[in-house]
């Protein structure tokens, strides 16, 4: 049996993945083995020690205290791609809000609400002052083509716009959904030199909080507009109000507001909404589910932040999974604690991802206690189970 803490309301379609007899969830359960989480920050909650996996129905992870995970063996997970089509649209709707001030139209029109017959002639009248540009014909940059980033630039394509893409590390997956006419660009200068239009589609870490500011709003075309549905510290609020004041920046779209960007003329603050649709949610659960089913059954591990994807074909075998550090000589010990046990290894894979690595030896039979007693007794071994 298996424990599950739900930090966050789950949708019922991905919990529907669990069998009731091997599986309890649920907001008050305690001395879990497993987290399943949204919005929710973690970062001051005591795990417990059994606890072997966390999994977030969603793509972020910064609610979620990542080196601590790593330390103690515990597996993260999210789900890219489950809310991609749902961002992506908000992102669309937020290129065309930023060029045709329809917000501030809508706004205003509301003010003479109240003037009877004289609305429509007092439309036709005041209606210039949200004159905007067409985005047909204009060039989208699009920072970050993972699952986002590539349904983005594909679809601002098919609006007519020119679409240059950046990310030095995208995936094939992710390049063979990429459109055709989306052209390369060799480096982010390019992005910010030549675009009309900037889509940010980017994680948040050290390399990349703050990376649009003062310096690089000075290589941007005048008159530029921006769309952050990433993560707000992507964009310095300092250098964005400057730039805003002084016509380099025309709009700034952002589904991530502060009590800054909220008071800045030009902002466009729409309320964290790129995943709020019924068909994002029940596709985090799902995915969510499925991840740690197939962790804490199988052993298998896909979609993790801190540990590499490893993904287990099922046999009757039994396996000894162990976390480790990714430091050399560590398989040889790990089969040496075996052989000395007169135990035959049927099946070995082993992956790492930076510091972090992952292996699991297959043996037919039972396996003594006393191997897993001897493997944690090896340096840079953090956690070992039996499946």
């Amino acid at each position: 049996m298996f424990n599950i803490k739900l930090y966050n309301k789950i949708a019922a379609c991905g919990l529907d993945t669990f069998d009731k007899n091997n599986y309890k969830y649920g907001e008050d359960v305690t001395d879990y083995d497993a987290i399943l989480v949204r919005s929710a920050s973690l970062h001051d909650v005591e795990f417990p020690e059994k606890l072997l996996a966390i999994a977030r129905a969603g793509a972020g992870v910064n609610n979620i205290p990542i080196d601590k995970c790593s330390e103690a063996g515990i597996v993260v997970f999210n789900t890219p791609g489950a809310n991609a089509n749902a961002v992506k649209e908000l992102t669309i709707a937020g290129l065309l809000l930023s060029s045709r001030k329809i917000v501030d139209g809508i706004n205003w029109a509301k003010t003479i609400a109240n003037e009877g017959d004289a609305v429509p002639s007092l439309v036709e009248k005041g209606k210039s002052a949200f004159v905007g540009p067409e985005i047909e014909g204009k060039t989208l940059g699009v920072i970050g083509l993972g699952a986002i980033g590539v349904m983005v630039a594909s679809t601002a394509t098919h609006l007519g716009m020119n679409v240059l893409g950046y990310d030095p590390y995208i995936s094939v997956d992710a390049a063979w959904g990429l459109s055709r006419s989306v052209k390369k660009a060799p480096d982010l200068n390019t992005i910010f030199s030549e675009s009309d239009y900037i889509t940010l589609h980017v994680p948040l870490n050290n390399d990349t909080r703050g990376m649009i500011n003062a310096e690089t709003f000075k290589l941007m075309k005048k008159g530029v507009r921006i769309l952050n549905f990433s993560r707000g510290e992507l964009v310095n609020d300092d250098d964005l109000a400057a730039a805003l004041n002084d016509g380099q920046v025309a709009c700034y779209v952002t589904d991530f507001p502060n009590a800054k960007t909220l008071n800045m003329p030009g902002v466009i603050a729409i309320p964290h909404l790129g995943a709020s649709t019924p068909e994002s949610e029940d596709n985090c659960a799902v995915y969510a589910c499925n991840e740690l089913k197939n962790y804490l059954e199988n052993g298998s591990i896909k979609n993790s932040v801190n540990f590499p994807t490893l993904e287990l074909p099922k046999t009757d075998l039994r396996r000894i999974c162990v976390i480790h550090k990714n430091i050399p000589n560590t398989l040889t010990q790990l089969t040496n604690v075996l052989s000395a046990k007169n135990i035959n290894i049927e099946n070995m894979y082993n992956k790492s991802k930076k510091d972090n690595a992952y292996s699991v030896l297959e043996i037919e039979g039972d396996c003594p206690p006393v191997i897993s007693e001897e493997l944690m007794k090896i340096s840079g071994v953090i956690r070992v189970r039996i499946i």
